[in-house]
Protein backbone atom coordinates (compact mmCIF):
# COMPACT_ATOMS: atom_id res chain seq x y z
CA UNK A 1 0.00 0.00 0.00
CA UNK A 2 2.73 2.54 0.65
CA UNK A 3 3.67 2.60 -3.34
CA UNK A 4 0.24 4.13 -3.59
CA UNK A 5 0.77 6.61 -0.94
CA UNK A 6 3.71 7.74 -2.44
CA UNK A 7 2.08 8.16 -6.11
CA UNK A 8 -1.28 9.71 -5.00
CA UNK A 9 0.42 12.25 -2.79
CA UNK A 10 2.68 13.96 -5.39
CA UNK A 11 -0.53 13.06 -8.17
CA UNK A 12 -2.97 14.96 -5.32
CA UNK A 13 -0.79 17.75 -5.64
CA UNK A 14 -0.09 18.01 -8.90
CA UNK A 15 -4.00 17.80 -9.40
CA UNK A 16 -4.56 20.93 -6.85
CA UNK A 17 -1.99 23.15 -8.30
CA UNK A 18 -3.36 22.16 -11.69
CA UNK A 19 -6.86 23.16 -10.43
CA UNK A 20 -5.81 26.20 -8.51
CA UNK A 21 -4.22 27.91 -11.36
CA UNK A 22 -5.86 26.48 -14.45
CA UNK A 23 -7.16 29.37 -16.82
CA UNK A 24 -10.08 26.68 -17.62
CA UNK A 25 -12.27 28.06 -15.31
CA UNK A 26 -11.37 31.98 -15.77
CA UNK A 27 -12.39 34.45 -18.33
CA UNK A 28 -11.43 37.93 -19.47
CA UNK A 29 -13.69 40.51 -18.42
CA UNK A 30 -15.50 41.55 -21.14
CA UNK A 31 -15.97 44.97 -20.94
CA UNK A 32 -12.13 45.74 -20.84
CA UNK A 33 -10.95 46.13 -24.33
CA UNK A 34 -6.96 45.82 -25.16
CA UNK A 35 -4.61 49.06 -25.14
CA UNK A 36 -2.23 49.78 -27.29
CA UNK A 37 1.04 51.64 -25.20
CA UNK A 38 3.08 53.36 -28.22
CA UNK A 39 7.20 53.47 -27.58
CA UNK A 40 8.45 56.99 -28.09
CA UNK A 41 5.24 57.42 -30.18
CA UNK A 42 5.79 56.93 -33.89
CA UNK A 43 9.29 56.98 -34.76
CA UNK A 44 12.11 55.98 -36.73
CA UNK A 45 13.25 51.99 -36.71
CA UNK A 46 16.72 51.39 -36.48
CA UNK A 47 18.86 47.57 -36.96
CA UNK A 48 18.58 46.54 -33.30
CA UNK A 49 20.78 43.80 -33.67
CA UNK A 50 23.77 43.72 -30.65
CA UNK A 51 22.34 47.23 -29.34
CA UNK A 52 24.06 47.89 -26.44
CA UNK A 53 22.41 50.37 -23.54
CA UNK A 54 24.94 53.34 -24.98
CA UNK A 55 24.59 52.46 -28.81
CA UNK A 56 23.69 55.15 -30.94
CA UNK A 57 20.38 54.24 -32.59
CA UNK A 58 20.58 56.96 -34.86
CA UNK A 59 23.15 55.70 -37.11
CA UNK A 60 21.93 52.95 -37.15
CA UNK A 61 18.48 53.99 -38.91
CA UNK A 62 16.49 52.26 -41.22
CA UNK A 63 15.36 53.67 -44.67
CA UNK A 64 12.53 56.55 -43.45
CA UNK A 65 9.10 55.68 -44.20
CA UNK A 66 7.86 58.69 -42.48
CA UNK A 67 8.45 62.07 -41.23
CA UNK A 68 8.30 61.56 -37.54
CA UNK A 69 11.20 61.31 -34.81
CA UNK A 70 10.80 59.92 -31.66
CA UNK A 71 9.38 61.52 -28.29
CA UNK A 72 8.49 64.84 -30.70
CA UNK A 73 4.69 66.13 -30.60
CA UNK A 74 4.09 65.43 -34.25
CA UNK A 75 5.42 61.70 -32.99
CA UNK A 76 3.15 61.63 -30.45
CA UNK A 77 0.13 62.70 -32.19
CA UNK A 78 0.84 60.56 -35.18
CA UNK A 79 0.94 57.45 -32.62
CA UNK A 80 -2.80 58.53 -31.41
CA UNK A 81 -4.07 59.12 -34.77
CA UNK A 82 -2.75 55.35 -35.69
CA UNK A 83 -4.79 54.41 -32.51
CA UNK A 84 -2.41 54.62 -29.46
CA UNK A 85 -4.02 54.29 -26.17
CA UNK A 86 -1.04 55.57 -24.15
CA UNK A 87 2.11 56.91 -25.36
CA UNK A 88 5.70 56.23 -23.60
CA UNK A 89 8.14 59.10 -23.36
CA UNK A 90 11.60 59.69 -21.75
CA UNK A 91 12.52 62.24 -19.43
CA UNK A 92 15.51 64.30 -18.06
CA UNK A 93 15.46 66.65 -15.24
CA UNK A 94 17.47 69.61 -16.06
CA UNK A 95 19.59 72.62 -14.78
CA UNK A 96 17.12 74.61 -14.46
CA UNK A 97 14.29 71.97 -13.21
CA UNK A 98 12.25 71.48 -16.19
CA UNK A 99 11.67 68.23 -17.71
CA UNK A 100 12.93 67.49 -21.29
CA UNK A 101 11.51 64.64 -23.19
CA UNK A 102 14.59 63.20 -24.99
CA UNK A 103 15.55 59.60 -24.83
CA UNK A 104 19.54 59.56 -24.89
CA UNK A 105 21.47 60.38 -21.79
CA UNK A 106 23.88 62.51 -23.67
CA UNK A 107 23.17 64.66 -27.01
CA UNK A 108 26.47 63.26 -29.15
CA UNK A 109 24.49 60.95 -31.13
CA UNK A 110 21.10 62.48 -31.93
CA UNK A 111 21.71 66.09 -32.06
CA UNK A 112 24.43 68.73 -33.02
CA UNK A 113 25.27 69.06 -29.10
CA UNK A 114 27.55 67.71 -26.81
CA UNK A 115 27.35 66.45 -23.30
CA UNK A 116 24.91 65.09 -20.49
CA UNK A 117 21.17 65.58 -21.40
CA UNK A 118 20.61 66.52 -17.82
CA UNK A 119 23.13 68.75 -17.44
CA UNK A 120 22.28 71.26 -19.80
CA UNK A 121 19.54 73.70 -19.42
CA UNK A 122 16.07 73.65 -21.23
CA UNK A 123 16.86 76.78 -22.66
CA UNK A 124 19.91 75.22 -24.74
CA UNK A 125 18.42 72.57 -25.40
CA UNK A 126 15.67 74.27 -27.43
CA UNK A 127 18.31 75.43 -29.48
CA UNK A 128 19.40 71.96 -30.67
CA UNK A 129 18.35 69.95 -33.72
CA UNK A 130 17.19 66.80 -32.60
CA UNK A 131 17.57 64.97 -36.11
CA UNK A 132 20.62 66.01 -36.75
CA UNK A 133 22.55 62.52 -36.05
CA UNK A 134 20.25 60.39 -38.12
CA UNK A 135 21.16 58.09 -41.38
CA UNK A 136 20.36 55.21 -42.91
CA UNK A 137 23.68 54.69 -45.06
CA UNK A 138 26.53 55.10 -42.82
CA UNK A 139 26.60 58.98 -42.67
CA UNK A 140 26.72 59.68 -46.29
CA UNK A 141 23.50 61.12 -46.29
CA UNK A 142 21.46 62.66 -42.76
CA UNK A 143 17.49 62.78 -43.76
CA UNK A 144 16.54 64.80 -40.74
CA UNK A 145 19.54 67.29 -40.62
CA UNK A 146 18.20 70.46 -40.06
CA UNK A 147 14.50 69.44 -39.39
CA UNK A 148 14.45 68.72 -35.67
CA UNK A 149 15.55 72.27 -34.31
CA UNK A 150 13.49 73.47 -31.07
CA UNK A 151 11.46 70.13 -31.45
CA UNK A 152 12.43 68.86 -28.30
CA UNK A 153 9.84 69.58 -25.90
CA UNK A 154 8.93 69.71 -22.26
CA UNK A 155 6.37 67.68 -20.37
CA UNK A 156 4.01 70.57 -19.63
CA UNK A 157 4.50 71.28 -23.73
CA UNK A 158 3.63 67.79 -24.36
CA UNK A 159 0.86 67.76 -22.10
CA UNK A 160 -0.66 71.10 -23.64
CA UNK A 161 -0.53 70.24 -27.04
CA UNK A 162 -2.35 67.40 -26.60
CA UNK A 163 -4.94 66.94 -23.64
CA UNK A 164 -6.92 64.04 -24.41
CA UNK A 165 -3.51 61.89 -24.70
CA UNK A 166 -2.87 59.38 -21.74
CA UNK A 167 0.76 59.13 -21.50
CA UNK A 168 3.80 56.85 -19.91
CA UNK A 169 6.68 58.73 -18.38
CA UNK A 170 10.39 56.95 -17.99
CA UNK A 171 12.68 58.02 -16.11
CA UNK A 172 16.10 57.92 -17.51
CA UNK A 173 18.13 58.63 -14.73
CA UNK A 174 18.38 56.98 -11.04
CA UNK A 175 17.81 60.43 -8.77
CA UNK A 176 15.08 60.90 -6.77
CA UNK A 177 14.63 64.26 -7.25
CA UNK A 178 13.28 63.25 -10.53
CA UNK A 179 10.47 61.25 -8.90
CA UNK A 180 9.80 64.26 -6.32
CA UNK A 181 10.10 67.25 -9.54
CA UNK A 182 7.10 65.50 -11.17
CA UNK A 183 5.35 64.50 -8.10
CA UNK A 184 5.06 68.38 -7.01
CA UNK A 185 3.75 68.81 -11.13
CA UNK A 186 1.21 66.27 -10.87
CA UNK A 187 -0.05 67.08 -7.57
CA UNK A 188 -0.73 70.65 -8.78
CA UNK A 189 -2.18 70.19 -11.93
CA UNK A 190 -4.93 68.16 -11.93
CA UNK A 191 -4.79 68.09 -16.11
CA UNK A 192 -1.42 66.76 -15.85
CA UNK A 193 -1.97 63.98 -13.36
CA UNK A 194 -5.04 63.02 -15.30
CA UNK A 195 -2.54 63.15 -18.90
CA UNK A 196 0.02 60.60 -16.61
CA UNK A 197 -1.14 56.71 -17.24
CA UNK A 198 1.59 55.89 -15.27
CA UNK A 199 5.86 56.10 -14.57
CA UNK A 200 8.50 53.42 -14.59
CA UNK A 201 12.51 53.13 -15.13
CA UNK A 202 14.84 54.03 -12.39
CA UNK A 203 14.21 52.76 -8.74
CA UNK A 204 14.74 55.88 -6.84
CA UNK A 205 13.24 58.56 -9.04
CA UNK A 206 10.20 55.74 -10.05
CA UNK A 207 9.28 54.59 -6.60
CA UNK A 208 9.20 58.14 -5.20
CA UNK A 209 7.09 59.23 -7.18
CA UNK A 210 4.40 56.67 -7.40
CA UNK A 211 4.83 57.07 -3.40
CA UNK A 212 4.30 60.69 -3.49
CA UNK A 213 1.42 60.44 -6.19
CA UNK A 214 -2.12 59.09 -5.26
CA UNK A 215 -3.03 55.93 -7.00
CA UNK A 216 0.27 56.76 -9.60
CA UNK A 217 0.83 52.66 -10.92
CA UNK A 218 4.04 51.90 -12.41
CA UNK A 219 7.04 50.05 -12.09
CA UNK A 220 11.06 50.14 -11.21
CA UNK A 221 13.60 47.61 -12.39
CA UNK A 222 13.52 46.95 -8.84
CA UNK A 223 9.79 45.96 -8.32
CA UNK A 224 9.35 44.57 -11.53
CA UNK A 225 11.86 41.67 -10.64
CA UNK A 226 10.90 41.27 -7.34
CA UNK A 227 6.99 41.29 -8.41
CA UNK A 228 7.68 38.52 -11.20
CA UNK A 229 10.01 36.70 -8.97
CA UNK A 230 8.07 36.23 -6.13
CA UNK A 231 4.83 35.37 -8.00
CA UNK A 232 7.07 32.57 -9.70
CA UNK A 233 7.75 31.46 -6.42
CA UNK A 234 4.38 31.76 -4.68
CA UNK A 235 1.91 32.50 -7.03
CA UNK A 236 0.80 28.52 -7.16
CA UNK A 237 -0.91 29.71 -4.00
CA UNK A 238 -3.01 32.76 -5.05
CA UNK A 239 -0.64 34.98 -3.65
CA UNK A 240 0.09 38.07 -5.10
CA UNK A 241 3.36 40.10 -3.69
CA UNK A 242 3.34 43.47 -2.69
CA UNK A 243 5.44 44.45 -5.12
CA UNK A 244 2.83 43.33 -7.90
CA UNK A 245 0.43 45.19 -6.03
CA UNK A 246 -1.35 48.72 -7.23
CA UNK A 247 1.33 48.73 -10.12
CA UNK A 248 1.91 48.55 -13.45
CA UNK A 249 3.51 44.70 -14.29
CA UNK A 250 5.69 44.24 -17.31
CA UNK A 251 5.48 40.49 -18.52
CA UNK A 252 7.76 39.50 -21.43
CA UNK A 253 5.93 37.34 -24.12
CA UNK A 254 8.28 34.79 -23.80
CA UNK A 255 8.10 34.09 -20.47
CA UNK A 256 5.09 34.64 -20.02
CA UNK A 257 3.95 30.97 -20.05
CA UNK A 258 5.64 30.92 -16.37
CA UNK A 259 3.60 32.36 -14.50
CA UNK A 260 0.93 31.14 -12.63
CA UNK A 261 -2.73 31.04 -13.87
CA UNK A 262 -1.81 32.63 -17.62
CA UNK A 263 -3.48 34.49 -18.96
CA UNK A 264 -6.40 34.82 -17.50
CA UNK A 265 -6.47 33.76 -13.93
CA UNK A 266 -3.22 35.53 -14.00
CA UNK A 267 -4.18 38.83 -15.14
CA UNK A 268 -7.81 38.83 -12.82
CA UNK A 269 -5.08 38.20 -9.93
CA UNK A 270 -3.62 40.83 -10.40
CA UNK A 271 -6.62 43.22 -11.72
CA UNK A 272 -8.19 42.22 -8.27
CA UNK A 273 -4.92 43.53 -6.74
CA UNK A 274 -5.17 46.73 -8.56
CA UNK A 275 -3.10 46.26 -10.82
CA UNK A 276 -2.44 46.37 -15.07
CA UNK A 277 -0.53 44.16 -16.99
CA UNK A 278 1.60 45.10 -19.93
CA UNK A 279 2.63 42.48 -22.30
CA UNK A 280 6.05 42.99 -24.08
CA UNK A 281 8.28 41.91 -26.64
CA UNK A 282 10.45 38.87 -26.06
CA UNK A 283 13.03 39.53 -23.80
CA UNK A 284 16.49 38.56 -24.39
CA UNK A 285 20.10 38.77 -22.28
CA UNK A 286 20.95 41.97 -21.97
CA UNK A 287 17.54 43.56 -23.19
CA UNK A 288 17.43 46.82 -21.82
CA UNK A 289 13.22 46.24 -21.81
CA UNK A 290 12.19 47.85 -24.71
CA UNK A 291 11.41 45.02 -26.95
CA UNK A 292 8.13 45.32 -28.36
CA UNK A 293 4.83 43.05 -29.58
CA UNK A 294 6.26 43.99 -32.95
CA UNK A 295 6.20 40.96 -35.26
CA UNK A 296 3.77 39.00 -36.63
CA UNK A 297 4.94 35.98 -34.04
CA UNK A 298 5.08 38.46 -31.47
CA UNK A 299 1.71 39.36 -32.05
CA UNK A 300 0.52 35.64 -32.15
CA UNK A 301 1.55 35.07 -28.98
CA UNK A 302 -0.92 37.58 -27.25
CA UNK A 303 -3.95 35.76 -25.55
CA UNK A 304 -7.51 36.09 -27.67
CA UNK A 305 -9.25 38.83 -25.42
CA UNK A 306 -6.70 40.16 -23.54
CA UNK A 307 -7.72 42.99 -22.13
CA UNK A 308 -4.41 44.79 -20.99
CA UNK A 309 -1.77 46.81 -22.14
CA UNK A 310 0.34 45.70 -25.35
CA UNK A 311 3.47 47.38 -25.81
CA UNK A 312 4.63 48.39 -29.33
CA UNK A 313 7.99 50.33 -31.37
CA UNK A 314 5.57 50.53 -34.72
CA UNK A 315 2.41 51.81 -33.64
CA UNK A 316 2.06 52.45 -37.30
CA UNK A 317 1.58 48.58 -38.13
CA UNK A 318 -0.37 47.84 -35.44
CA UNK A 319 -3.72 47.90 -36.81
CA UNK A 320 -2.81 45.48 -39.16
CA UNK A 321 -2.32 43.00 -37.17
CA UNK A 322 -5.23 43.91 -34.45
CA UNK A 323 -7.50 43.42 -37.73
CA UNK A 324 -5.65 40.20 -38.51
CA UNK A 325 -5.99 38.73 -35.35
CA UNK A 326 -9.65 39.42 -35.03
CA UNK A 327 -9.35 41.41 -32.07
CA UNK A 328 -12.27 43.95 -33.68
CA UNK A 329 -14.66 41.58 -33.59
CA UNK A 330 -14.39 40.81 -29.82
CA UNK A 331 -16.86 42.11 -27.56
CA UNK A 332 -14.22 44.02 -25.75
CA UNK A 333 -13.46 45.82 -28.98
CA UNK A 334 -9.72 47.85 -28.79
CA UNK A 335 -9.87 51.44 -29.11
CA UNK A 336 -7.79 51.33 -32.48
CA UNK A 337 -11.02 49.03 -34.07
CA UNK A 338 -12.90 52.47 -34.20
CA UNK A 339 -10.22 54.90 -35.82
Amino acid sequence: MKWKVVIAVPVAVAAALWIGNTSLFSRFPEDKPLRIIAHRGQHQLFDATDIGSDTCTASLMLPPTHPFLENTIDGMKAAFDHGADVVELDVHLTPDKQFAVFHDWTLDCRTDGKGVTEQTPMSVLKTLDIGYGYTADDGRTFPFRGKGVGLMPTLPEVFAALPQGRFLINFKSRRAEEGEALAALLNTRPASREATFGVFGGNEPTERATALVAGLPGYSNHTAKSCLVNYLALGWSGYVPETCRNALVPVPVNFAFLLWGWPERFYNRMQAAGSDVVLLGPFEAGDAGSSGIDEEDDWDSVPDGFPGLVWTNVIEKTRIEVDRRSFCALPSRPAICGK
